[in-house]
């Protein structure tokens, strides 16, 4: 069938699509920008028709009745892969729950525990072009394998999408069913990099060799990294998240990607979260390649990169070295993601590094960011025999192979001067680093 016509077969109204959703049916949803805001604000007008549905969703952008409203609870139940603010305001009610992963196994341990199905997909993609092929766009994280193991999958076309190359594309013969929404995309403007978040940029900066390839992840602290940069050479891209600064990058001839290892010449990622000024970038943009999470952030895949950096960042860092990115306390807050990916696999790279950046205090500075233990309830992201480089405003340290007695003195010299005798105090009264040592 001419590929228009299958198109106009499957083409149908939002309510439509909803109405063929039916209780105790799981929903995976493409995630951050990729997300299909008609279809899932219109699943809450039917409420009064469901229940039990659950609804898989990572880094949802935007806010939705069906999770967000209390009456919505025993209709709907959140399963998520990382938190944003929506669901740490709704964690407390019970309608979310956050799934522990690993980004480039997030999918497949969630479908094998599924029993490889789900039962609706929900994504969206470009109009298809007149052989009937759309282009996922800006996400492929777990999209393509959720669209694999999907009974139905429902697309939500929308013609502001970049059209984006790699792994992204899709046939009209592989959806069910489409619909329209051509709303503006989503965006997240480059969050300022404050005082200390420049002087943290400035130390990484310092460890980035011309030639390497670089991870960075979302925040003030990897867009700080940028100015910083501009004096290397041939740096190359291989990272879970395409962001604004790596564009900035690349238009001042940084970024070259010649000496990578894998994709030579290419820019690698899994999905892109910025601002226009991003999403115009990877438009039919030949040296921009997207591949699936399970890809881009296999470790073993990573640490083939020659001079591989991963910069993530952190909410607190022990004397051990343990590093907490997701959780305050008890309290959730955002999620692993690909943090222990990358860092992983950067240091399987030749010349390769693993950093971990924060600042030094919260709260006002009230708070010491390196404490002697972790809170309690705080959820490990990266063990302490897997830690690299902690960087704060204050130095980098460098963590690996030292006992716990040199890993004390190495995170207090990058410690907050008012915080330094507190740490050391702390961990002799705890018997973590005693006395006579």
């Amino acid at each position: 069938m001419d590929p228009k016509e299958t198109y106009k077969k499957k083409l149908v109204s939002i309510p439509e699509a909803v109405s063929m959703v039916q209780s105790r049916q799981t929903i995976g949803v493409a995630m951050a920008a990729s997300e299909p805001p008609g279809l899932l604000a219109e699943l809450g007008r039917h409420q009064g028709r469901l229940e039990d549905v659950t609804v898989w969703v990572c880094l949802p952008m935007r806010i939705y009745d069906f999770i967000q409203k209390p009456e919505m609870t025993g209709h709907f139940f959140v399963e998520n892969w990382f938190y944003g603010a929506p669901d740490r305001k709704v964690h407390p009610e019970g309608r979310v729950s956050y799934i522990p992963n690993n980004l480039h196994q997030a999918a497949t341990n969630k479908l094998l525990a599924a029993g490889n199905k789900v039962s609706v997909f929900w994504g969206t993609a470009t109009p298809p072009d007149e052989r009937g092929y759309m282009s996922l766009s800006l996400g492929l994280v777990t999209e393509k394998q959720l669209i694999e193991a999907a009974d139905l999958v429902f697309i939500e076309i929308n013609e502001n999408l970049p059209w984006t190359l790699g792994d992204t594309q899709l046939h009209i013969d592989d959806v069910d069913y489409v619909v329209e929404n051509h709303v503006p995309l989503f965006e997240l403007p480059s969050a300022p990099p404050s005082e200390a978040e420049q002087a943290i940029g400035g130390f990484i900066a310092e460890l980035i060799e011309d030639g390497s390839t670089l991870q960075l992840g979302i925040g003030g602290i990897p867009n700080a990294i940028t100015p910083f940069l501009l004096s290397r050479h041939d740096l190359g891209i291989h990272t879970e998240m395409f962001t604004d600064g790596m564009v900035d990058l690349y238009n001042a001839g940084v970024v070259t990607n010649k000496r990578k290892t894998l994709w030579k010449g290419k820019m690698v990622g899994a999905f892109a979260l910025g601002t226009q000024k991003l999403y115009d970038f990877i438009n039919d943009n030949l040296g921009v390649e997207f591949q699936q999470g399970q890809v881009t952030n296999n470790p073993h895949i990573v640490g083939q990169n020659f001079k591989m950096v991963s910069v993530n960042t952190a909410l607190q860092v022990d004397i051990f070295g343990q590093v907490c990115s997701q959780s305050i306390g008890y309290k959730h807050f955002s999620g692993t993601g690909g943090q222990l990916d990358t860092h992983r696999g950067a240091q399987l790279s030749p010349g390769g590094r693993g950093i971990i950046a924060l600042r030094s205090t919260a709260k006002d500075a009230t708070i010491s960011t390196i404490v002697p233990i972790l809170s309690e309830g705080a959820e490990v992201t990266v063990p302490c025999q897997d830690v690299d480089t902690i960087v704060t405003e204050y130095g980098v340290a460098e963590l690996k192979g030292l006992c716990v007695r040199d890993r004390m003195e190495a995170l207090i010299k990058i410690a907050h001067p008012n915080f330094r005798d507190w740490l050391r105090e702390e961990a002799r009264r705890l018997g973590i680093v005693p006395k006579f040592s």
